[in-house]
């Protein structure tokens, strides 16, 4: 990090720390606030436009258009009855919900609602519209993150049963794969912003955003962050079809609740991180900003970045409503044979052209320096590919039978096993045999035929 760099972080944090306990106690309070009223939100939203997409009604009895379902949602819960297993290990049962819940609302404490200065004035003191900043802000995020899955890795194993130890583990496999291809999406934003400060992340996108300047990091951190919070369809520690209903299972009454409302709070927080990270944070859009100066200042720049984690969230009903659950290999496979390999690849990029930039080079000559190396490659990789299609297929080795019946229970076939063949039984409908039919009267067509191949011979 260059000294000027260092100057400004300083500089910036200096502004944190000086708020009189009162206010910061505010500030934290609000922080709780705003999550838990988005997420009532967000549950009713989401309720209504799946219904909308599924040409239902949704909910419409609780309050005007069904608005305080959420609401009636949380009464039921807790007048439920709060049961505990008797195979369950108690202290870690009762914890997990607890692990679970409150990194979600610790994650949000350095996202920014407004620039750093103090901008606005509350009961006579100014101050910043951020609980608190620090200069390794984003690696607070994510170790928060990182906690919040062990609540889930220890509910399912602390309840006894199969099926939520299950969901626990995936959950775990889940975490490792896609933690990693969103660090790496984070990365490309530390060099462009040269800090992992929020605050400073958002103040280097004044000219652009960088989901403009660093659209495959964009895309990777929205595929990981609907892998990190467990939602459609990437929800394989839950998979009602296959799991029950996951690590959750054997919860009820409240400590159920925490888990759903720390799933949701979970989406507000990366919904945050991505417009504060690619979707310039706090500022106003274009169109808005370029037509009035002053859109980015006073408390305005709380409703835009409410308006972007709004939208987002939209976009995680969007995907509930319209793909189905992916299978588990498919899930692995494209958290580590896809984002990882893109994330590392497009990181060497990005790496390489601002390092040219920072040596001097010109736009033309850093599209020749990096844009020469990655045609070489793909034309080598074309060639191999064109070659080796060429090559004589190798014969397939005779296989052994597929017993599906194996070990008297139904079992599913292994990659290369095919099923044998269902047998057909003889059609009865009885076909006039040819030797009775006139000469040059055409065969009967349809109906049935004793020939299991059809009319036809097909």
């Amino acid at each position: 990090m260059t000294p000027a760099a260092l100057a400004d972080t300083a500089q910036q944090a200096g502004l944190f720390g000086t708020d009189p306990w009162w206010l910061v106690l505010l500030k934290a309070v609000f922080t709780f606030a705003f999550l838990v009223v988005t997420v009532l939100i967000a549950i009713v939203w989401e309720r209504k436009v799946v219904a909308w997409m599924q040409l239902r009604i949704g909910p419409n009895r609780h309050g005007p258009w069904g608005m305080l379902q959420s609401l009636a949602d949380g009464v039921k819960l807790a007048l439920k009855e709060d049961l505990v297993v008797t195979g369950a290990d108690k202290a870690v049962y009762v914890l997990a919900p607890i692990v679970c819940v409150i990194p979600a609302f610790m994650a949000f404490a350095v996202i920014p609602f407004g620039p750093a200065g103090h901008e606005v004035s509350i009961f006579g003191t100014r101050t910043t519209m951020q609980l608190t900043d620090l200069p390794i802000g984003m690696l607070y995020i994510l170790a928060t993150a990182s906690v919040g899955i062990y609540g889930i890795v220890l509910a399912g194993w602390s309840s006894g049963s199969t099926y939520p130890l299950l969901g626990g583990l995936r959950s775990a496999a889940q975490m490792i794969s896609y933690e990693i291809a969103m660090g790496l999406s984070f990365a490309a934003v530390f060099i462009y912003s040269k800090s992992m400060s929020t605050s400073q992340i958002v103040e280097a996108q004044q000219p652009r955003w960088f989901a403009v300047m660093l659209p495959v990091s964009f895309l990777v951190y929205i595929v990981a962050m609907v892998g990190e919070t467990n939602r459609a369809p990437f929800d394989l520690p839950e998979a009602e079809g296959e799991l029950v209903g996951g690590f959750n299972t054997e919860y009820s009454s409240l400590k159920f609740a925490m888990f759903m409302l720390a799933e949701y709070v979970n989406m507000v927080t990366v919904s945050a991180v991505a417009s504060t990270l690619f979707l310039g944070g706090w500022r106003a859009p274009w169109p808005v900003s370029a037509v009035w100066a002053g859109a980015n200042h006073g408390w305005w720049p709380i409703l835009w970045i409410t308006v972007k984690i709004q939208l987002l969230l939209f976009f995680f009903i969007w995907l509930r409503g319209t793909l189905p659950r992916l299978r588990y290999d498919q899930f692995m496979k494209l958290g580590w044979k896809v984002l990882i390999p893109v994330s590392l690849v497009w990181l060497v990029l990005v790496a390489t052209v601002r390092a040219l930039r920072n040596e001097g080079y010109g736009f033309p000559q850093v599209v020749l320096y990096v844009g020469a190396p990655i045609l070489v490659v793909i034309l080598l990789t074309s060639v191999w590919d064109v070659l080796r299609r060429r090559e004589k297929a190798v014969p397939e080795q005779p296989q052994e039978p597929f017993d599906p019946m194996a070990g008297g229970f139904p079992v599913p076939p292994m990659p290369g096993q095919e099923l044998p063949p269902v047998p057909r039984r003889r059609s009865r409908v009885q076909q006039p045999s040819p030797a009775l039919e006139e000469p040059g009267e055409p065969a009967a067509v349809g109906g049935g035929t004793s020939d299991p191949k059809g009319a036809d011979g097909a």
